[in-house]
């Protein structure tokens, strides 16, 4: 078994993802808040927690049995600076959301089955699950309306940013067949679902231990929110990183990209959303938002996406667009509202968090539209009050 002389924020770190928890599931588990694991991870060596934390975290080793053990001990020894591992680069966090429209009846089949439990939601009842993934973790996400978000957590060590861009088309290859399968599995032979095929992916990557300061630090999460520019997308037989000089150009002198949109604080944070994903790192982790609720805007604003590209779909198809009552033009208004409106104890990170996904992504316009096309469609058929 294991031991560790003195927890840091690393050994922390490395246990918690060892053990495959969240940090909620772990502040939980040891029984601390939240911030308090992400003031921990985020000071690394730095970061000594109590002695009677010392004593949980102890304890928490002592459970770890097989291959958490092993991953516990992979991680906290020691690496060649050179290898690409901990201790060369840096570290960030990736998170991919992958939607799906399955219809509410599909929706509400699926969320009764018994893998499934509840999740906490403001406005919309939402049902949740683990699901196997080779490289990562992975929570379906399945809501009352008719959507599956699939989200992907994965872990990952590089030594530049050109690298993570490549990565991330290579991915991108393998993640769109899968979550097409892990979808068609959780469908039982008896549901049905006419659109249940993703057709995209987005990112979000947090920052955990950066390789830069200052002004190359704020290139660096542009650069992630938008990493296309870093990959030659032309080269034979997929595309490859950009050479490493034009990788340092861009983090010394930055690039003018006007749909990136930066929702950072000074001294708090830095933080980027473009259409093709979002960057964040927190400076000040007791007080920048939380890993949770970038993550829970953001499954939101796919399920919307998605949910209206299935409208647009059939409008394109040259159908009048239908959904069920409850889920129709009334439906999208409320969510518009919610979604665009802020709340009475919303924080202003929140607020510029949220702005900038939903700016970024398309988003309002696509819920007004289908919102106007619910509405007609309603009104032609004698559903609707004028």
């Amino acid at each position: 078994m294991p031991t560790v002389q003195a927890w840091t924020g690393r050994e922390t770190r490395a246990l918690r993802q060892a053990l495959r928890m969240s940090i909620r599931d772990f502040a939980q588990d040891l029984g601390v808040s939240e911030r308090t694991v992400s003031k921990w991870e985020a000071g690394r060596d730095a970061v000594r927690p109590r002695p009677e934390m010392q004593a949980a975290l102890d304890t928490a080793l002592s459970r770890a049995e097989g291959q958490a053990a092993a991953r516990f001990v992979a991680a906290t020894s020691e690496a060649d600076p050179q290898d690409g591992r901990i201790g060369a680069g840096y570290q960030v966090q990736s998170h991919k959301f992958i939607p799906a429209f399955t219809g509410a009846s599909a929706a509400a089949e699926l969320a009764a089955q018994s893998a499934f439990r509840p999740r906490p939601h403001e406005w919309l009842e939402v049902s949740v699950t683990g699901v196997p993934h080779p490289e990562g973790t992975c929570t379906a996400h399945v809501f009352a309306c008719g959507v599956v978000v699939l989200h992907i957590v994965q872990e990952l060590h590089l030594p530049t940013l050109a690298s993570l861009a490549a990565w991330r088309y290579a991915s991108y290859d393998k993640d769109m067949p899968w979550a097409a399968d892990q979808v068609a599995r959780l469908m039982s032979p008896n549901l049905t679902a006419n659109h249940a095929v993703p057709e995209y992916v987005l990112s979000m990557y947090i920052l955990q231990e950066p390789a830069w300061v200052g002004v190359e630090l704020e290139n660096a999460l542009r650069l992630m929110s938008l990493p296309s520019v870093l990959v030659n997308r032309r080269a034979h037989p997929s595309p490859e990183p950009v050479d490493d000089h034009v990788e340092r150009g861009l983090l010394a002198q930055g690039f003018d990209q006007p749909s990136v949109q930066s929702f950072g604080v000074h001294g708090v944070s830095v933080g980027y959303a473009s259409w093709a994903g979002v960057a964040y790192h927190a400076l000040s982790p007791e007080q920048a938002l939380m890993v949770d609720d970038l993550v829970a805007c953001e499954v939101d604003v796919q399920m919307l996406w998605a949910y209206c590209r299935h409208i647009q779909r059939q409008i394109e198809d040259g159908q009048d667009p239908a959904m069920p009552p409850e889920f129709g033009w009334r439906f999208l208004r409320a969510a518009h509202s919610r979604m665009t409106t802020a709340r009475a104890r919303e924080t202003a990170q929140h607020c510029m968090m949220r702005e900038a996904m939903l700016s970024t992504s398309g988003l309002p316009e696509r819920l007004t539209q289908a919102q106007s096309a619910l509405r007609e469609t309603a009104t032609l058929s004698g559903t609707v009050d004028t």
